[in-house]
């Protein structure tokens, strides 16, 4: 859904704020209280080695793509219930449709 309005800055900017203190994106970046982000398109969710995820997330048959995350960041525990990740979500799509922009262009 229009993700060609997205701004890579605004994305950066809101990843440091409300992603950083628990996601890395960086290869071979440490997993903090969320799992390393890096190569995160394409991937199904709960698969990231040596990360310990919810059952919810191991379970949900989920593969992140720009469609799937926009959909998550809105309400991940709507999306995934039972997720452990405690963040209450993006609700403006434009801040989803940044961070996304940004995580497509890191990860």
């Amino acid at each position: 859904p229009g993700y060609f309005l997205m701004s890579v800055q605004k994305g950066e900017k809101l990843f440091k704020t409300r992603c950083a203190q628990c996601h890395t994106y960086e290869e071979g970046g440490a997993h903090k209280q969320g799992p390393n982000l890096n190569g995160l398109f394409g991937r199904t969710a709960g698969t990231v080695p040596d990360f310990a995820y919810s059952p919810a997330n191991k379970n949900s048959g989920v593969v992140w793509s720009e469609e799937t995350l926009f959909e998550y960041l809105e309400n991940p525990k709507k999306y995934i219930p039972k997720t452990k990740m405690n963040f209450a979500g993006f609700k403006k799509a434009g801040d989803r449709k940044d961070v996304i922009a940004f995580l497509n262009s890191v990860c």
